[in-house]
């Protein structure tokens, strides 16, 4: 669901202030003692994330090459350990990979989880843009108000969905003469009756549609919320819909690249 006016990206982030946080992130930065490792974070990943893809341990290795080449490309250095979060916009996988990347010691696939992107065709349809975003408040998330468009369908998932912004980004139009235009490019939780059982598929308008239980995983836990608490620890006020979360190294960044894998592999196929 990509925005292409500022006015509209300004009203939603107000609207955020005025949003309740969800009761497990309040429970989480209320009553956090024990920092969560990446281990633990494995652990709760599979209890509580649904579907969940199994890539075999080549594929694990591919996606975390895919990765670090493209930070690499940007020249970006991952100083500390940290999570990243790897989406394959391939029509074929259309899955998101959350790692642990530590360059002093071996790396681990979190868990993985199918996903949509952006399906060309549609008007006003865009190609999500591969490369590597960064998580930051400088486009402040806010929450989904939950609230039904005229086709009864709620975008962003049910009331108090977070929606990671990742700004303005530059994107492949999927419509017309196609060529390049602008997009507000978001990651967020989707109508968990008519869209989210249509995850591995590509549906959306150009952002990046996840599991609901994902997006509770990230948002309680502060998984991608390196710069956040960054912001707070600076005496920068962060609206109090968003947790502090309770991870240890929390990452900033969200990497889409593209494999052209030319069939579905068996391991994209959600097991529920």
């Amino acid at each position: 669901m990509p925005f292409r006016h500022s006015s509209i990206a300004g009203l939603t982030t107000a609207l955020a202030v005025a949003i309740v946080a969800l009761p497990g992130a309040a429970q989480s930065s209320a009553g956090a003692a024990v920092a969560i490792d990446a281990p633990e974070l494995s652990r709760l990943f599979a209890n509580e994330v649904h579907p969940r893809l199994q890539p075999p341990e080549s594929e694990q290795l591919r996606y975390l090459a895919l990765a670090r080449s493209m930070l690499q490309e940007q020249e970006i250095s991952l100083a500390e350990p940290q999570y990243v979060l790897v989406i394959d916009r391939a029509a074929t996988v259309q899955a998101a990979l959350l790692y642990w990347v530590d360059n002093g010691q071996p790396s681990r696939l979190i868990g993985a989880t199918p996903v949509s992107t952006g399906r060309p065709g549609g008007f006003d349809h865009f190609l999500t843009p591969t490369g590597v975003y960064r998580h930051s408040v400088d486009n402040p998330d806010y929450r989904a108000l939950g609230t039904r468009n005229s086709h009864g369908i709620r975008g962003y998932g049910v009331r108090g969905m977070r929606v990671f912004d990742l700004g303005w980004q530059n994107a492949t139009r999927g419509w017309g003469k196609g060529g390049v235009g602008t997009m507000r490019l978001q990651m967020h939780a989707t109508d968990p009756d008519l869209l989210e059982p249509l995850l591995g598929t590509r549906q959306s308008k150009g952002c990046i549609r996840i599991p609901a239980s994902l997006n509770q995983l990230l948002d309680e836990h502060g998984v991608l919320d390196a710069e956040y608490q960054a912001a707070r620890n600076a005496g920068m006020r962060i609206v109090p819909t968003m947790p502090v979360g309770d991870v240890t190294g929390a990452g900033r960044y969200v990497i889409v690249v593209d494999t052209e894998t030319p069939e579905r592999p068996d391991w994209a196929l959600p097991s529920h």
